[in-house]
């Protein structure tokens, strides 16, 4: 399974609860925060809904 790494860029401030939700359940609490997952269509999902918010690289 390909890993990914996501790494948080940009606040949660000023964005809808949604995706305040989806960063939450990605893990990501922090500015500069990093975390790896495995690549599943739900964490894909979860990605593309914030993309403008996290920068992802592969692993």
């Amino acid at each position: 399974m390909e890993r990914v790494r996501i790494t948080q860029v940009k606040s949660v401030i000023d964005q809808t609860k949604r995706q305040k939700a989806t960063m939450q359940a990605l893990g990501l609490r922090k500015i500069s925060q990093s975390i790896e997952h495995d690549l599943s269509p739900q964490i894909a999902g979860m990605i593309k809904k914030v993309e403008h918010l996290v920068r992802v690289e592969n692993v």
